[in-house]
């Protein structure tokens, strides 16, 4: 419950939601639980079952935006030889799903490249299990944007403006880099916390002056024509989203980590040459019209997934790095304590995808 409680405050509420004593507790180098994770790794890894699984539930969280993995049902197939159930559950974005993850209610979730930094802050104990492949047109389908008859014209004029997006989702990382781009930071805004899903009806409404958002959101407001985009994030050097993991449950699965991965890297093969089956599951699973479901597979690749490799894990500890330099995080942490041992990830990733 603590852990949840410093996640939720943190993500949601600013650092302001910190008390002094988690504060000053979180600026030690090295905590003990550090230590164990250090040990874990440092350990005879040539003893471990890596393709051990004790459990019996998969617990599987998804975002509201949906979740082709869930759609598609191919973890289930996969896995009732095996009898293991799978339970998905929704949660609103990324920072929700890892404070679910931090209260023990999921096992493994899909977010973008922000919530597991904020979380690891927060003292979640998890792990990364795998990535996602960027190309030069990823960030098509995630924007800034303005009423149409906002007095805004252009991106440099958000100076001063109040802009709506979720505190430690990767809508934070957006932002502060596009600032960046302009030579302005995350203080020359005025943030406004609120999940894309909440905020959307305000938005077309014109009760909201600068919205931050991502399909399908994005192609239900360009549908109804309420929405003018002012910025978005191509090119914006994001590693991308991840695959993350309750620590404990890695550890005893990493068996099923390895399925996963697997269903994954053929799910996104299957998806780049089918791409009409996935628009109906998208209107069956998701009750989105047809045109809105269009214009969202306009914008949507399927690149692959994406090793831990070293070079994504640098990758990952440059946006930390970043996040701790501009004040958006009370403390520097390390990637390395969120990781599982090289030999693990070398033995459950295919190596076409360790890059």
């Amino acid at each position: 419950m603590i852990k949840r409680r410093r996640f939720l405050n943190f993500a949601t509420s600013g650092l302001c939601g910190f008390s002094m004593a988690y504060l000053l507790g979180s600026c030690s180098e090295q905590s003990p639980k550090n230590v164990a994770q250090s040990s874990f790794i440092n350990s005879t890894n040539a003893n471990l079952d890596y393709s051990g699984i004790k459990t019996k539930v998969l617990r599987m969280g998804y975002q509201s935006a949906g979740d082709l993995f869930r759609n598609r049902r191919v973890l289930e197939k996969r896995l009732e030889p095996l009898g293991i159930k799978v339970e998905w559950a929704q949660f609103a974005q990324g920072p929700q799903l890892m404070e679910g993850m931090a209260g023990g209610r999921v096992d493994v979730g899909s977010v973008g490249e922000t919530p597991p930094i904020f979380a690891q802050v927060a003292g979640s104990d998890l792990v990364y299990v795998v990535g996602t492949q960027r190309t030069a047109t990823t960030g098509t389908s995630s924007v800034i944007a303005v009423p149409p008859e906002s007095p805004l014209q252009k991106f440099e004029d958000i100076k001063g403006q109040e802009v709506y997006f979720q505190k430690g989702s990767a809508s934070h990382y957006f932002i502060l880099r596009a600032l960046q781009s302009i030579g302005l930071t995350i203080k020359d805004i005025k943030i406004k916390s609120m999940a894309t899903i909440e905020a959307r009806g305000a938005f077309l409404e014109g009760r909201i002056p600068v919205w931050m958002t991502g399909d399908p959101h994005y192609a239900i407001a360009e549908k109804m024509g309420r929405i003018r985009v002012i910025k978005d994030s191509v090119g914006l050097d994001s590693p991308g989203g991840y695959y993350i993991s309750d620590r404990k449950f890695a550890q005893e699965n990493p068996g099923l980590l390895k399925i996963i991965i697997e269903e994954l890297h053929a799910l996104d093969k299957w998806a780049d040459v089918n791409r009409d089956e996935v628009a109906k599951l998208m209107i069956t699973e998701q009750k989105l019209d047809e045109d809105v479901v269009a214009r969202v597979m306009s914008r949507r690749s399927f690149a692959g997934r994406r090793g831990l490799s070293p070079a994504l894990i640098a990758e990952q500890q440059r946006v930390a790095d970043l996040f701790f330099q501009e004040g958006v995080i009370p403390k520097k942490i390390n990637i390395q304590d969120a990781l599982l041992p090289p030999d693990l990830y070398a033995a459950i990733t295919p190596s076409e995808i360790m890059v």
